[in-house]
């Protein structure tokens, strides 16, 4: 239901000429550049200029900051659960941590949008975290079961680790990496 949910509104919001939801992708993918390098005040000017289209296309697809927001934060949980099902092929324990690989790298957007919409829940952010770890769920559970992972943690557990190290400021991108390893080798009951 909720997977319904997230690929409903993101289909509503979609133009369907073809130029048009060219510009719609290009938007979101400057988008959620332009969130990841500056945070919620990253300009719509910088955002429309990388996309290579004008203001007025932008305010055509995302009437305010919030519509932007929301769309942008869909569309990577989207990804996100897509990847889960992808990596399910994947032994174990590399598909779950290529996962919450792309889950840390997703976090630098979703705490520039948490911030710019001050926490607020709305349904499709409430949809979002549910189809979330709905997605990386199984991922865990057959971790666990092949012995890989602890058996005593949660998927909620695991995602507010993850998104812990997520959430901070790091020198670089090497430096997250090696935290992220450090945070997952504690999870793991093999080397």
């Amino acid at each position: 239901m909720t997977e319904q949910v997230v690929s409903e509104f993101l289909a509503a919001r979609r133009p369907r000429r073809t130029d048009a939801a060219r510009n719609f992708d290009a938007l979101l993918a400057a988008a959620r550049e332009a969130f990841a390098e500056h945070g919620a005040e990253a300009s719509l000017e910088d955002i429309a200029r990388r996309a290579g289209v004008g203001i007025g296309t932008l305010y055509r697809n995302f009437p305010t900051r919030r519509h932007l927001f929301e769309t942008v934060y869909a569309d990577e949980v989207g990804e996100l659960s897509l990847a889960a099902e992808e990596l399910s092929a994947e032994p174990p324990w590399e598909a779950l941590s290529d996962w919450l690989r792309r889950f840390v790298a997703h976090a630098l957007t979703k705490r520039a949008i948490r911030e710019a919409l001050a926490g607020e829940e709305t349904e499709v952010f409430v949809a979002c975290r549910r189809l979330m770890y709905d997605a990386s769920a199984p991922l865990l559970h057959r971790a666990q079961a092949a012995g890989e992972v602890r058996a005593d943690m949660s998927i909620d557990d695991l995602l507010r680790l993850v998104s812990g190290v997520g959430s901070v400021s790091f020198a670089d991108e090497k430096q997250r990496d090696r935290v992220l390893s450090i945070a997952l080798d504690g999870i793991r009951t093999t080397a």
